[in-house]
């Protein structure tokens, strides 16, 4: 790795390991993710134009856009699997859990795309550092979303419509991809005693926040449009990694 690497790296893993979470601006994940290959921003960005309709919000709601994609990820690489439904107990999320969801795919040149492979190596040195050697995985399973929350005058886009929750992973990354027009989307990380711990907001492309999914719990407040005339939307990439 280039000079200042290990410095950046360890600006993020140093509250990770002390508070269960990080937030980092993108004047910082920006350089460092240019380290592990990210380029041709604007085109993975523009994938998120091309979301199908998430039809299986128990609350009715139709503000979700999202695709989906598993991989298995370990020291030997990167390798997409099989498109599968994805799947969360009710324990985890009492709203949409309990049943296999079949989002649709994520595109194939969006699956190979350099500034997705860098997120995801990334992640992966990052999860290698913190995890307990005693019980690291061979292989990760990996899990990509790409979300867009939509926003209207008289319907707020809920980005996490279950509220406070720990996804039933071992780890979670929430990139920014955009935000259009929107106001609010607040996140919040609270302790396993649903104490408050920190909030911040992820505003600029590539603002990121890591977690520990054992540790704390996260969620986001909702989105309002600024302008009720034009479109307002919040898309972001998240990430889960936990055990086979």
């Amino acid at each position: 790795m280039a000079d200042g690497t290990p410095t950046l790296l360890a600006r993020l893993e140093s509250p990770l390991r002390t508070d269960g979470f990080a937030f980092v601006p993108a004047g910082e994940m920006r350089p460092l993710l240019e380290q592990y290959g990210l380029r041709d921003w604007a085109s993975f960005a523009a994938s998120w134009n091309r979301l199908g309709l998430d039809r299986y919000m128990a609350d009715g709601g139709r503000y979700r856009r999202r695709r989906h994609a598993t991989f298995a990820i370990s020291d030997g690489g990167i390798q997409r699997k099989k498109h599968q439904p994805h799947y969360q107990s009710r324990d985890y999320n009492e709203l949409n859990g309990g049943i296999e969801r079949w989002f649709r795919a994520v595109e194939p040149e969006v699956g190979t795309h350099p500034a997705l492979r860098a997120i995801l190596r990334l992640m992966h040195r990052i999860v290698a550092d913190l995890t307990d050697p005693a019980s690291m995985p061979d292989t990760w399973h990996t899990e990509i979303h790409q979300f867009r929350i939509e926003a209207l005058d008289d319907s707020p886009g809920q980005p996490t419509p279950e509220g406070l929750h720990r996804d039933g992973v071992d780890w979670v990354m929430v990139v920014m991809i955009r935000r259009e027009n929107v106001m609010s989307g607040e996140t919040a990380i609270h302790d396993l005693q649903r104490t408050m711990v920190g909030s911040f907001m992820l505003d600029e492309p590539l603002d990121t926040a890591v977690v520990n999914d054992n540790r704390v719990y996260h969620g986001v407040t909702a989105v309002r449009p600024l302008d009720p005339t034009r479109p307002a939307y919040r898309d972001v990439l998240v990430v889960t990694f936990r055990h086979q």
